[in-house]
């Protein structure tokens, strides 16, 4: 014989009402909270064993390699631990009875946790970034009152040693020499200066890197230019060009073949970090649903029936 006990609220009828509220947001902000305090309670323990690992004193310490590949799947599994345990603390705690309302609740327990990582994650880089920012300040207005004492005690001594008519001297010297040079531009190389060919060299070297060639006029102005300099032929000046050229643009080509082998290398290490990530939510995501169906009540237990044999 057999006595059966029910909930008045039930009697007579099988439990199969479903309770008013089917969300417990406490429910879930608990097994988030869970899930995060074991991730980083299992995280913490694996830094603990990493730091065993390395012996210094003997040069027994595993290679770089070897620690963030380790690092890495104990991060994984610490944290795909926390969560399955944080969906099962979620699903028990909203008192569901339904697998359906209990996997609902593992998955907002799952985003809910990611999110206030999320959050942690960025107060604490503001923070580091923050200090660091105060910290280089320091560092810089030290400096700058520091190199300003000394430039004012350096000016000081200027000042007591040169007078105004050296200055003006000095700089009347520098205007004749750029005027000097300047003023030579169309002459024949072998009555120029010195300085005046040189300066004419740079406007042509530089309309040559700005328009990307040299009409024939200009590159024999500059064969020109190069043998008077140097004391050359204009034969072996003009090989001299030919070569300067080629190692510039050779120059030029290994610089942009690195800049896109940079580019390749940071996209292909962006694709593999989003892929990563994604793959760590989704396992997080799967982890998370398991436990809260493995936190799922039973009906009778849900709702207040009993049987008794």
């Amino acid at each position: 014989m057999s006595t059966t006990y029910s909930d008045p609220t039930y009697a007579g009828t099988a439990a199969t009402a479903a309770p008013a509220t089917r969300i417990s947001w406490g429910a879930i902000v608990a097994g988030a909270v869970v899930a995060l305090a074991i991730g980083l309670m299992l995280n913490v323990l694996g830094t603990a064993i990493g730091a065993t690992l390395v012996d210094a004193a003997e040069r027994d310490t595993p290679d770089a390699s070897s620690f963030g590949i380790g690092a890495g799947i104990w991060l994984l599994v610490s944290n795909l631990i926390g969560l399955g345990i944080g969906g099962y603390v979620a699903a028990r705690l909203s008192g569901t009875a339904s697998r359906t309302d209990a996997t609902l609740h593992g998955m907002a327990m799952w985003a809910a946790s990611f999110l206030i990582s999320a959050v942690l994650l960025g107060n604490l880089v503001a923070g580091v970034a923050s200090t660091a920012a105060s910290g280089v300040s320091g560092a810089i207005g030290g400096i700058a009152r520091g190199a300003g004492s000394v430039a004012s005690a350096a000016g000081e001594q200027v000042a007591d040693r040169t007078s105004t008519g050296t200055v003006q001297s000095a700089t009347q010297q520098i205007i004749d020499r750029a005027q000097n040079a300047l003023a030579g531009a169309g002459n024949a190389p072998a009555s120029m200066t010195s300085d005046q060919r040189k300066a004419e060299m740079t406007t042509l070297v530089g309309r040559r890197v700005s328009d990307g060639n040299l009409s024939g006029a200009d590159r024999e102005r500059l064969t020109a230019l190069v043998a008077a300099e140097y004391n050359i032929s204009p034969q072996e000046a003009q090989q001299r060009l030919a070569q300067t050229e080629q190692q510039a643009q050779q120059a030029l080509q290994q610089a942009e073949q690195r800049a896109r082998e940079a580019a390749d290398a940071t996209a292909k290490g962006a694709s593999v970090a989003s892929f990563s990530i994604f793959l760590t939510m989704l396992l997080g995501l799967i982890v998370a649903v398991v436990g809260a169906r493995r936190g799922t009540r039973d009906h009778a237990t849900a709702y207040g029936a009993r049987v008794a044999a």
